[in-house]
């Protein structure tokens, strides 16, 4: 019998409060994983509230705090804070994200940067500054879209942080590869998330044609995906986007 056991490792999810995160999360965590997990505290304060219920949840187990992927010092002290409390870190996963979907003729500077900063610069940087941290033999998980490769109607600043996100991982995978890391990608399909329930209906059943398994991705069918990454069955996986999107391709 083959099982996945993380048992004495160490892993960083961004934006790991609700959604694919969360799921991700609680997947490693279930696996053996001590989890950090790091959250944007906005002004309305309902990431501080998540973020409290998944730390009572977790007790002593996990590590909550809050840390802007977008600065490179708080992700910086995001690092030192889980390295203090668990001796070690060894996997990263990039899943902080946001959306501001609008056509190109109507979309703002302010919406474009926003989801570029966001979406593909954190990635740049929270993979940056988390190397020094990182054991031999560790792994970065970036999370893509296919948006970033059909390229999504409305989508033009998310899309092209995804697709950065896609080529960041081949330029990482080959710079990190002399010091052990393996850098790899999950590109999702529509998964039923927040994010994912809060497309339009109209938009969701032309999508849901266009999937050969007649349906969307569940979160734990990602986190599960990211699990095996993270483990020593993908020791020669480096490089690559693992598309989970239950087969849909479209011109």
């Amino acid at each position: 019998m083959i099982s996945i056991d993380l048992s004495g490792k160490v892993a960083v999810v961004t934006g790991g409060i609700q959604g694919l995160g969360k799921a991700t999360a609680t997947m490693l965590k279930h696996a053996g994983a001590q989890v950090a997990v790091n959250y944007f505290d906005d002004a309305e304060g309902i990431s501080r509230g998540r973020a409290a219920t998944l730390a009572e949840e977790w007790g002593g187990n996990g590590f909550v705090a809050a840390a802007d992927v977008r600065s490179r010092s708080e992700m910086k002290q995001f690092y030192e804070q889980t390295k203090e409390k668990f001796g070690r870190i060894d996997f990263l996963v990039n899943n902080a994200a946001v959306l501001r979907d609008r056509s190109i003729k109507n979309m703002t500077d302010e919406e474009w940067d926003t989801v570029i900063e966001t979406n593909l610069s954190s990635v740049f940087r929270a993979s940056q500054s988390v190397t020094p941290y990182l054991e031999k033999g560790g792994r970065i998980v970036n999370m893509a879209s296919i948006s970033g490769v059909i390229g999504f109607y409305g989508q033009a600043n998310y899309a092209s942080a995804k697709a950065g996100v896609i080529t960041l991982t081949k330029v990482l995978s080959r710079e990190l590869a002399s010091k052990g890391i393996n850098v790899n990608a999950v590109a999702p399909g529509v998964v039923l998330t927040e994010m994912g329930e809060s497309i339009p209906d109209a938009a969701r059943q032309k999508m849901l044609e266009q999937i050969p398994l007649n349906r969307f991705g569940e979160p734990e069918e990602i986190a599960s995906t990211i699990l095996f990454l993270c483990s020593d069955l993908s020791s020669y996986i480096t490089g690559q986007t693992l598309h989970v999107n239950g087969g849909w391709w479209a011109a």
